[in-house]
């Protein structure tokens, strides 16, 4: 491995024999929040805004802070930290979602973000959602039909649910379904937030196999998860992130157990 210095001064482990597919390069990234500590309802603040009185505060939410790593071809990437460590942030700045304040990403290929929320539609059923996620994806019609009965048997619904609105799937139905629709694709960098969260053990089975897969494939993956188990099983690198700042990057046990050290003190 060789060290090279970035942007802000850091220094990055390099490895020159591996095909780097994320370039992580001093970034920050800064929300800038409207009505922060605004009093009243939101009719009271209308009414504030249109006599031109008391306008909202801004306050800035500095999230993500001076990271940098690289990233390769065929890795699976876990990122873990505490709620509001900035690990959502990495994961859609990396995705293009978010513009750098500072700093810069830079990917070979294009990112795709698979999130517990991901846009899938609730009035329409899991077989239209199937046909739209596969078309979203630049998947022709001919190369959705051929998937179609694979991300099915995937995702594992119950015989029929397939033909109900998504309304009616429970948290975990919707979870693999998710995931089964954006599995189907190859993708050069897959970012995975949460969205396994709610899967069952054999489901999770299935998804760690598919994310070999995947990294065999083509790019790499990264994962997003607050169960450290499966982080362990699925990743062969974890990124430890702690109020926006790397704390640790490395060995999935070693990172681990560092963290779960620190958060039991």
């Amino acid at each position: 491995m060789a060290d090279t210095k970035v942007r802000g001064g850091t220094v990055v482990d390099v490895d020159p024999a591996r095909e780097p597919i994320v370039v992580v390069d001093d970034l920050h990234i800064i929300y800038r929040v409207y009505g922060a500590g605004g009093k009243g309802n939101a009719a009271s603040a209308f009414s504030r805004v249109l006599r031109r009185k008391n306008r909202p505060s801004m306050k800035e939410v500095h999230a993500i802070k001076g990271l940098s790593f690289v990233a390769y071809r065929g890795e699976a990437v876990g990122i873990i930290g505490t709620n509001g460590s900035g690990k959502s942030t990495l994961l859609k700045a990396i995705a293009g979602l978010l513009p750098p304040h500072s700093g810069a990403v830079y990917t070979d290929g294009q990112p795709s973000l698979l999130g517990v929320n991901a846009a899938l539609m609730k009035d329409l059923t899991g077989e239209r959602n199937i046909v739209l996620g596969c078309l979203a994806m630049g998947m022709t019609p001919a190369q959705t039909k051929a998937q179609y009965q694979k991300i099915v048997d995937f995702a594992g619904l119950k015989e029929g649910f397939i033909q109900y609105p998504m309304r009616t799937y429970s948290s975990g139905m919707g979870a693999r379904l998710r995931f089964a629709i954006a599995a189907a694709k190859t993708h050069d960098v897959l970012l995975i937030d949460e969205a396994l969260a709610t899967g069952d053990a054999k489901f999770k089975r299935k998804s760690k196999k598919r994310i070999e897969e995947l990294r065999k494939e083509a790019g790499a993956v990264f994962l997003v998860a607050h169960q450290l188990d499966t982080v362990k099983e699925m990743c062969d690198r974890v990124i430890w992130i702690d109020e926006g700042r790397m704390r640790m990057d490395g060995d999935p046990e070693e990172v681990i157990e560092a963290y779960t050290e620190a958060a039991g003190k």
